[in-house]
């Protein structure tokens, strides 16, 4: 069994989880993050100023998947997610040795 944390841009969140939704991936906890990276942030204006926000909004997606449909929703997602601009996101695969415990 594997983990596969997946990190995207927020508008790209909901094509990914109807993608994993089509592929029976049933479980997933979705959580709101920020990141830094290449992007290196964004200027904001506010009232004259300016600021550097270095961090960027992003939607980080943990699924679990067998390890034989790991690398076949790795590939999905990285398709669905792609706009081919700097900071589309992520794929990590991490093995799981134990099987969780379901309560």
């Amino acid at each position: 069994m594997k983990q596969l944390t997946i990190i995207v841009k927020p508008f790209r969140a909901d094509a990914v989880l109807q993608a994993l939704a089509k592929l029976d991936v049933s479980e997933c906890v979705v959580r709101e993050a920020k990141g830094y990276s290449r992007q290196k942030g964004y200027l904001e204006r506010y009232i004259g100023s300016e600021y550097s926000l270095a961090f960027l909004p992003k939607v980080e997606i943990s699924v679990w998947v067998a390890d034989d449909k790991a690398k076949e929703v790795s590939e999905l997602v990285a398709t669905i997610a792609r706009t081919g601009r700097i900071g589309d996101g992520k794929v990590f695969q991490i093995p799981i040795s134990i099987p969780p415990i379901l309560f």
